[in-house]
């Protein structure tokens, strides 16, 4: 890199850390520190979502996958936008009417907090699993871009991140994910406007070679749809589903409407993200589309494309604010992680006990955790995106299933939830087993779990009651 590109860098990176820093002064509570007080503009908290949900996985491993193959991944973020219509018309009206400040206080309020508890430990689980991945995402940028060894980098990347989360909580989080999602799209589009000028020939003549080499195809139409996650069927439904339990059920989303002011921001900002991750993924295939025709097809490491583009090929100075843009929105995304599971530990777990002092030292200890786990992972031959996924699907329906039980009027035993939860994620073992694709875990899961809970309730509970009455 040239001394520009470095300056750019440490620049941006300083300019987190002060942010972060300054920020940490108006939080007095750990009320601020969790939720910003209820005062986050929705257009911030709607950019937020998107840089919290594919910020380093878009840039590791999206354009991979258009460099590689096609952009069928397309069909996933369509089934994105109904989910989340979805979620602002089931999910977000019953967490605005009871103001809780953790989604699993809802499984409190209608089963009691051991049931609360049990939801928060399957959300702490996941989401450690899942932004593990996303450390180890954003290692790979950091190795690609500096030779480090990949442990080095992601140790770097957690430890700048920890500085300005400890200190300024989640208002500081989402303004800096809305600004560096900014600089990272914008750092995409500008990739593309390089590559068009560098490739000897013209965008007609461009597509036209894509479309013959199929490379631009985005509706799959392989009839096997239980075992390819990408046919239409599986990744639309799979799409649906898994934006409507990642956006419904799980905290770290849902956090960022919490903070809006009203049900009607938290809307708009949900639904509206929708159409900025559609638009995101659309930006980053194109990419990888690009730079396949720019590379004619070379094999490459896998996840490395985009990457390796950026260090070898794009000029001083653009190279580096493409770069810090996706460092920053990286450790952006850890810090949301952070600030998220330290807030469900205080809440959920700890029953809201905790000073803001006390919140932050939860949060180190969420930090450390992470950096730990994202060192020893290993993705295997599958690209970290899709990894990242499947983790999330595992546990979304025994979550999802949760919720949509919360919202009948039969009054399950505690026993009854505990079952139909454990069977809908057994379940997703024996898919696996199978090789069903996992875009289908959640669905699969979700029914097991309705079928499970209500069986064992009127088995061995309602016959229990009539006797006792």
């Amino acid at each position: 890199m040239q001394p520009i590109d470095l300056a750019i860098i440490v620049l941006f990176l300083a300019g987190n850390t002060l942010f972060g820093l300054w920020h940490g002064k108006s939080n007095k509570s750990s009320k601020d520190y969790f939720l910003g007080n209820h005062n986050l503009p929705w257009i911030v908290s709607m950019l937020s979502i998107v840089a919290s949900e594919t910020s380093v996985l878009t840039f590791v491993s999206v354009p991979g996958l258009a460099y590689r193959g096609d952009w069928t991944f397309l069909q996933l973020a369509m089934g994105y936008i109904v989910g989340r219509v979805l979620v602002s018309l089931i999910l977000l009206p019953m967490y605005f009417k009871h103001g809780v400040s953790s989604i699993y206080e809802i499984i409190g309020l209608r089963y009691g907090p051991g049931m609360q508890k049990v939801a928060s430990i399957v959300f702490l689980v996941t989401r450690t699993l899942g932004d593990a991945i996303r450390f180890l995402a954003a290692g790979v940028v950091v190795q690609v871009v500096t030779g480090w060894s990949l442990p080095l980098a992601v140790m770097i990347i957690g430890i700048v991140t920890l500085v300005y989360t400890l200190s300024g909580g989640i208002k500081a989080v989402v303004w800096l994910e809305s600004f560096q999602f900014s600089l990272y799209l914008l750092g995409g589009i500008l990739s593309i406007l390089f590559l068009l000028q560098s490739i000897d020939q013209g965008l007609p003549s461009i597509i036209t070679s894509l479309l013959a080499a199929g490379k631009l195809k985005i509706i799959n139409t392989d009839p096997h749809i239980l075992t390819n996650p990408l046919t239409f069927i599986s990744a639309f439904v799979g799409g649906i589903l898994l934006s409507l339990s990642s956006h419904g059920v799980d905290y770290m989303m849902v956090q960022r409407v919490l903070g809006c002011k009203d049900l009607r921001s938290a809307r708009k900002a949900m639904i509206g993200s929708g159409f900025f991750v559609f638009f995101q993924f659309s930006v980053f295939l194109f990419a990888g589309s690009l730079i396949s025709v720019f590379m004619h097809g070379a094999p490459m490491e896998k996840d490395r494309e985009f990457a390796f583009f950026i260090v070898h090929h794009l000029p001083a100075g653009l190279k580096g604010l493409l770069i810090a843009g996706v460092l920053s929105a990286a450790m952006s995304t850890h810090s949301s992680a952070i600030n998220s599971l330290a807030s469900s530990t205080v809440n959920d777990i700890l029953g809201g006990k905790g000073s803001l002092g006390f919140s932050r030292v939860i949060s180190l200890f969420w930090a450390v955790l992470l950096i730990i786990i994202a060192l020893l992972f290993d993705t295997g031959s599958n690209a970290i995106v899709m990894v990242g996924l499947e983790i999330a699907s595992f546990t979304y329906g025994g979550l999802l299933g949760l919720f949509l039980l919360s919202k009948s009027k039969r009054n399950f035993h505690a026993a009854s939830l505990g079952a139909g939860l454990i069977a809908s994620m057994g379940i997703v073992f024996v898919l696996k087993f199978m090789g069903l694709a996992w875009t289908w875990y959640i669905s699969v899961s979700v029914l097991v779990n309705l079928l499970v809970t209500v069986g064992v309730d009127m088995i061995f509970f309602s016959k229990k009651d009539q006797a006792q009455q």
